[in-house]
């Protein structure tokens, strides 16, 4: 049980790794402001090809991510596996480097050819590193043994922990928004799947962040996140929650920019 108490807790943070959809002017960061009066965000679209970062976030950073507030809007009723244990974590910073990197765009069908211009290229977080730097700052380098992301969809990815245990992470809706001072907004919903437990477990994930770069002359980012978790369909109390989320979590972010030996890129 302890076990899946640590690992359900890196499944929150997984997506903030992961061509996307407008959202309608400020509906984002209006959902956020709203923390934690949340339902079911109905304004995303399908996830095609890779989600693109702005290009001030390009490059190696140093992140720091703190649990700020968490809420369980159904509770005592319905409460996600973990979420009591998840209180202890709270204002417990954890560290871990990410980057994002240009590369050529993802279209589902069509080949991918090296040798496109560099100005096509767009920038997108590297998923495998990102993920597994994650994994192990929460879990412990000898708990997460890889992650790989699926050749044929930037969208879908596994990651693989000891004793035969798999993580499952499939991006199924997106969108962003870019508000009038620069902030760029980023929401997107996805399936998680835990297997190799005494059963697999499923559930359904939306993850908000705001970034934010704090000037030109401080190559800094800072990012305000709310994860939420909604029943799937499967679990017996589906119906009973509704368009609710059963479970709510914010983190605050702290991005510092780092430079990376050329030998290490």
């Amino acid at each position: 049980m302890l076990v899946m108490k640590v690992i359900w807790s890196f499944c929150l943070l997984l997506l903030f790794l992961l061509w996307s959809g407008e959202a309608l002017a400020g509906e984002l960061s209006e959902r956020l402001a709203n923390f934690p009066q949340w339902e079911k965000l109905t304004s995303v679209k399908p996830a095609l090809g890779d989600l693109v970062y702005p290009e001030w976030m390009a490059g190696y950073w140093q992140v720091t991510s703190t649990l700020v507030d968490l809420a369980a809007p159904l509770a005592p009723d319905i409460i996600t596996p973990g979420f009591e244990g998840n209180r202890r974590q709270l204002n417990q910073p954890v560290s871990f480097v990410v980057r994002f990197v240009k590369q050529q765009p993802h279209i589902p069908g069509f080949k991918i050819f090296p040798q496109i211009d560099y100005k096509s290229q767009i920038l997108v977080a590297d998923r495998a590193f990102n993920s597994l730097n994650l994994a192990r700052a929460y879990l412990g380098n000898e708990a997460v043994l890889l992650v790989k992301v699926d050749p044929d969809s930037p969208n879908r990815q596994i990651t693989f922990l000891r004793s035969s245990r798999q993580l499952v992470s499939i991006v199924t809706a997106r969108a962003t928004e870019t508000t009038s001072d620069g902030k760029f907004i980023t929401t997107e919903v996805f399936q998680q799947l835990f297997k190799g437990g005494s059963r697999p477990y499923l559930n359904s994930v939306e993850s908000t962040t705001t970034y934010h770069k704090l000037s030109p002359a401080n190559p800094a980012i800072e990012a305000d996140q709310v994860t939420a978790v909604y029943l799937s369909p499967q679990d017996p109390d589906y119906f009973k929650a509704g368009s609710q989320p059963v479970a709510l979590y914010r983190y605050r972010l702290e991005f510092v920019f780092v430079q990376i030996p050329t030998s290490s890129k």
